[in-house]
């Protein structure tokens, strides 16, 4: 606008002072070296508005020669950005339909002229492990670290990648890795949980129950089991480094509340059976028996090596007075009187048990009974019955 105005105004006032001095033009001598140029003074106001006017008129003609190649460069720019969209596209789709080498070839393909290539490089690092190729897997993974704002995303993905492959011990590494800055982030709770689970980190896995369930990965009741299940395994490890001593100190560590879990209860009974340290695991079952009668816990009576069966019966025989048609405690019973070979009594009680329901194990039982009691047919016809019961169960 203000070049136009210039020229205009030189115009108007070539034309004012051509006007004013019509009869009197004069003349300009202009001279260089040996060059001497003449002319009117209203020729060379001429000259000049032409000069600037030829000048303007280059200026915009150099600009729109630029401009077409700004657009040139523009529209190859925008094409390859759409070709990049485009193969990225299909190689998702490849990528989702398990045909690893095309996704890896057409994903890569459309990260070369990609704004933000992380994604490519975090989908071809899939499609590279899906070919087996861990090594250009890798490789994918620190092209992708070196992007910005992908220090999440890299670890998630690799970590995944990794526990896909059961390399555990590397994907933990790797989570841990983002954990501090990230405490909260639930695709890494939820990895953690699994690897921790594959590990044995039992006590890792008790330190994120609460993590999980605020952030709603886990219900009430599944935090209830993965803690008695973290439990078990902790007790597990325990027993097997501190032997029952150890144990037992850790057992009264724990919470009253977690105590009475009778999952938890059962597993600690199992470890000190199998360390033979059955006089202690009677105590806690006697003891947590006479709170509440549960048929799990009555179920594992039979299970320990006591020098004396009598406290046992007794306790099982006061219970069955309050629960006669209880078959657990009857079944119990019968198997702790053939401990001490009280064939009748064994009798008695297998044969109260099933007639309340039916069981394989109560009907070998009773066989065996009726064996040691010399009634040979009876027992023969029970074993062929209880064996009728593998039968329909297979």
């Amino acid at each position: 606008m203000i070049r136009l105005l210039l020229l205009a105004i030189v115009l108007v006032g070539g034309l004012i002072v051509g006007t004013t001095f019509a009869d009197q033009q004069g003349y300009v001598l202009i001279s260089v070296a040996d060059t001497t140029i003449e002319m009117s003074l209203t020729t060379l106001v001429i000259f000049i508005a032409a000069l600037i006017a030829g000048l303007f008129l280059l200026e915009i003609l150099v600009k729109r020669i630029l401009s077409v190649g700004n657009f040139t460069r523009g529209w190859f720019s925008a094409r390859h950005l759409r070709k990049a969209r485009y193969n990225t596209f299909k190689g998702m789709i490849k990528l989702h339909e398990g045909e690893w080498k095309e996704a890896e070839r057409l994903i890569t393909k459309g990260g070369r002229h990609n704004d933000f290539p992380l994604l490519n490089y975090l989908a071809a690092a899939e499609a590279a492990q899906g070919r087996q190729q861990i090594e250009q897997r890798d490789r994918y993974l620190q092209l992708a670290s070196e992007q910005s704002d992908s220090t999440l995303a890299v670890a998630l993905t690799s970590a995944k990648l990794q526990m896909r492959e059961e390399e555990y011990e590397r994907a933990l590494a790797t989570l841990q890795s983002v954990k501090v800055d990230y405490p909260r982030n639930p695709v890494l709770l939820e990895l953690l949980k699994e690897c921790y689970l594959a590990l044995n980190e039992w006590q890792a896995l008790k330190n994120i129950i609460h993590p999980l369930t605020k952030a709603n990965l886990i219900s009430e009741q599944q935090a209830l089991e993965l803690e008695e299940k973290a439990e078990c395994g902790l007790m597990a490890f325990i027993a097997t480094n501190k032997g029952t001593a150890g144990l037992l100190e850790h057992w009264n560590t724990l919470p009253k509340k977690l105590k009475k879990h009778v999952p938890v209860l059962i597993c600690l009974i199992k470890q000190l059976h199998e360390r033979k340290a059955d006089s202690e695991a009677y105590i806690i079952l006697r003891d947590n028996l006479k709170k509440r009668a549960d048929d799990r816990l009555v179920a594992l009576l039979p299970t320990l090596n006591l020098a004396d069966y009598h406290p046992a019966t007794v306790l099982l025989e006061n219970m069955a007075n309050y629960d006669v048609r209880n078959p657990v405690i009857q079944s119990t019973l019968g198997q702790l009187y053939m401990r001490t070979e009280k064939w009748q009594p064994a009798r008695d009680h297998f044969e109260a048990a099933l007639e309340v329901r039916e069981d394989m194990s109560d009907y070998a039982y009773l066989a065996r009974v009726l064996d040691k009691q010399n009634r040979k047919q009876a027992a023969a016809d029970l074993s062929r019955k209880a064996l009728t019961m593998v039968d329909d169960t297979e």
